[in-house]
């Protein structure tokens, strides 16, 4: 059984999307956010005490993209996943990288500094100059949503779901306002997924069951 540790609305709801969207079963476990500072024991599971955390016999794993590029091939064939032999094989990979890399990097900044951040170390500057990186950055999800449905292979793939949530950490920070009339028609497309549908069901099922609240929202 593969045990994915998950909190409310972090990354790790791509590889969770992920196992939907494979129909795999899994045990998700729920942690309060950040887990480091308010579930410390979990250090002894993952010594980064990131979030994910997956473990999958004796492979663990916590990168969210990396995750999800693993589950597609380990248990694929599966359309999730573009092939090296596919002409989007490189469009592939590089929207899976682009989306931590490029995406959410500036994102958790904007996080951290308008929000998590005790009050007296919130920097509006940093909070707004990131804002506006991740913004810019967004361009290429633009220009890529203009000419088809999903990003690449002419279909949905991982690189869907991977940035996918890059758009809804968006939202739950408050830029989703701000996204252009393309990215906003395709964010739109990929909540209507059945297999998104469930993985935000599952999120607030197991957080009730285990008693770990959702984060709030601004």
């Amino acid at each position: 059984m593969i045990t994915l540790y998950h909190c409310d609305a972090a990354r790790s709801f791509r590889p969770l999307w992920m196992l939907e969207e494979l129909g795999l079963p899994y045990e998700l476990k729920m942690l309060p956010f950040p887990p480091r500072v308010f579930a410390k024991e979990y250090l002894g599971i993952n010594p980064l005490g990131t979030i994910p955390f997956m473990i999958d016999g004796e492979t663990k794993m916590t990168e969210s993209s990396g995750i999800c590029h693993y589950l597609g091939t380990k248990y694929g064939p599966t359309p999730l996943i573009v092939g090296p032999d596919e002409p989007a094989y490189g469009a592939f990979l590089n929207w899976m990288y682009f989306s931590d890399a490029t995406l959410t990097f500036p994102q958790t900044l904007v996080l951290r500094y308008s929000q998590l951040e005790p009050e007296e170390r919130r920097n509006p500057q940093v909070s707004g100059d990131y804002a506006k990186w991740f913004l810019g950055r967004l361009r290429a999800v633009e220009a890529a949503a203009a000419n088809s449905e999903f990003l690449c292979a002419e279909r949905f793939t991982a690189a869907d779901i991977a940035n996918g949530y890059a758009l809804r950490l968006a939202g739950n920070i408050g830029l989703a306002k701000d996204f252009g009339p393309n990215v906003a028609a395709y964010w739109a497309r990929l909540q209507q997924r059945d297999g998104y549908k469930r993985a935000v069901a599952a999120e607030q099922k197991a957080g009730q069951e285990q008693n770990v609240a959702p984060r709030a929202r601004p």
